[in-house]
C-alpha cells in the first residue's frame, strides 16, 4: 500500500519496441492495481532501435484506453525508482522456464535491496509465449510482418527505422 492508500504497480523494461504480449501484461495488470506505472528502462549500456522519447510515444498511443495506468522512464536502480513513486510491486511477464530463472533471480537482488518490494509474476498469454522485442525487431528489419505482433503505431515506427 502507498501513503495515499492506492496500491501502485510499476511494470518495467525496455519496450524496444513494445508488444502485444507486453500490452496484454500492462492490461491484465491494471485490473489488479489501483495505479501501475510502465517504466522505460533507459539501459545507456545497451544500443536500442527506438529512443527512450520514441518508446514513450509508441507506449503512450497503446495503453491510452487504460485510465489508471500511466507512463515513466528511469536510469537508476529499480527499487530507488520505486520508492520515489511509492510503489511497492514489480511486475514481471513470465514466457518461459528461461524467463523464470533470470526473474528470480532478479525479484530476489530487488528484495535483498529493499524488503518492502514484491514481484509479482505474470504469466504471458500462451498465444504471445514466443513473442519477443527481439523478434519483432528481426522480422521487420527483413521486412517480414509484424502486424500481429504489434499495436498499429508500432508496426509503422518499424517500417519507418527499417527504411
Amino acid at each position: 500500500m502507498s501513503v495515499i492508500g492506492k496500491r501502485i504497480a510499476v511494470y518495467p523494461g525496455s519496450f524496444d519496441p513494445v508488444t502485444l504480449g507486453h500490452l496484454d501484461i500492462i492490461q491484465r495488470a491494471s485490473k489488479q492495481f489501483d495505479h501501475v506505472i510502465v517504466a522505460v528502462l533507459n539501459n545507456t549500456s545497451k544500443s536500442p532501435l527506438f529512443t527512450v522519447d520514441e518508446r514513450k510515444e509508441l507506449l503512450a498511443e497503446a495503453i491510452k484506453d487504460l485510465p489508471n495506468v500511466s507512463l515513466d522512464s528511469f536510469r537508476d536502480l529499480l527499487v530507488r525508482f520505486m520508492r520515489s513513486r511509492d510503489a511497492h510491486v514489480i511486475v514481471r511477464g513470465i514466457r518461459s522456464v528461461t524467463d523464470f530463472e533470470y526473474e528470480l533471480q532478479m525479484a530476489s537482488t530487488n528484495h535483498q535491496l529493499d524488503s518492502e518490494i514484491e514481484t509479482i509474476f505474470m504469466m504471458t498469454n500462451p498465444k504471445f509465449s514466443y513473442l519477443s522485442s527481439s523478434i519483432v525487431k528481426e522480422i521487420a528489419k527483413f521486412n517480414g510482418n509484424v502486424k500481429d505482433l504489434v499495436p498499429p503505431g508500432v508496426e509503422k515506427a518499424l517500417i519507418e527505422k527499417y527504411n
